[in-house]
């Protein structure tokens, strides 16, 4: 079982009335949301934590989530409101603009937090930016670090970030703890300055870090040596939910082949790597394809 850790909000996207007006159209997202709702298509054991709203968006988010095979049931609903996100496309890359001031998901608290169980745990996102949230989710992590794998891609948004040095901090501490560090070649020069995957290895505790540099393919980086996993081609649509899928096809395939143990993990293979993040190249091809975020199901593969 993996529990996914992290915001689930509405997606705002464009869209235009057949009046030729421009409108938003709501569809359930946030990047952890998302990877929630592709490991459960792919059949992989998944529950979804954070804070939901009993609003109508919450009722959006919630149905789809059990629509995808994901157990909702350790997230701390509240009367609060839904945190939306207005996305705008430019060459089909995707910006945000926020609307998140006192929402469920923000407002989750170190009070919420689920009890120990799953086997591995995945953060990220922009959950981890602001208070108290950020502190709930980092307060997770650290609390399972030690006895169970986990996951982290932190997904950056600079226009969503605030206060600097505290996030700066925060992913510090995340990243030094997490066994897997998943990061796009832009979040990683954010992090660190430059493109270096293996001194991220190094600086951290983690096994392996995965930095996916889109049509380029994605390098993975171990403690004895890195190596490239090409990428799948595609007609891309747009990019929205494609990292979210990639790390859940990189998770499931890890759970098949019994990785996601602390053990087990120490001892993956450069074979089991290599076919972990293929499949996760090859699932966020599918959804590369086709609008919005929408992770293809085991049946499509």
């Amino acid at each position: 079982m993996i529990i996914c850790c992290g915001e689930a909000l509405i997606d705002m996207l464009p869209r235009q009335t057949e009046a030729g007006e421009s409108a938003f159209a709501p569809h359930a997202g946030g990047a952890v949301f998302n990877t929630a709702v592709a490991l459960g298509r792919l059949d992989t054991p998944v529950q979804f934590f954070s804070g939901l709203s009993s609003d109508l968006f919450g009722d959006i988010l919630r149905d789809q989530l059990a629509k995808s095979n994901v157990d909702s049931s350790p997230a701390a609903i509240s009367d609060r409101p839904t945190t939306l996100a207005f996305v705008t496309l430019t060459d089909g890359h995707a910006s945000y603009a926020f609307y998140d001031e006192n929402t469920a998901g923000r407002m989750l608290s170190v009070d919420d937090l689920p009890a120990s169980g799953p086997d591995a745990l995945f953060f990220g996102g922009i959950s981890l930016v602001v208070e108290p949230c950020g502190a709930a989710y980092e307060a997770l992590m650290l609390r399972e670090a030690p006895t169970r794998v986990t996951m982290i891609d932190p997904n950056i948004r600079p226009g969503f970030i605030t206060d600097e040095e505290s996030y700066r901090a925060r992913l510090t501490r995340m990243l030094g703890a997490a066994d897997i560090i998943k990061t796009s070649d832009e979040d990683l020069e954010w992090i660190t300055g430059n493109t270096d995957a293996q001194a991220l290895l190094a600086s951290t505790g983690a096994k392996i870090v995965l930095l996916t540099r889109g049509s380029e393919g994605v390098t993975v980086v171990t403690a004895t040596g890195s190596f490239d996993v090409p990428a799948q081609k595609a007609t891309v649509v747009d990019t929205v939910g494609a990292g979210d899928t990639f790390s859940a096809g990189f998770l499931t395939e890890m759970d098949k082949r019994g990785l996601l143990t602390k053990e087990a993990i120490a001892k993956a293979t450069h074979d089991d790597l290599n076919a972990a993040t293929a499949f996760g190249a090859r699932v966020a091809a599918i959804t590369v394809s086709r609008a919005g975020a929408n992770p293809p199901w085991a049946s499509e593969l």
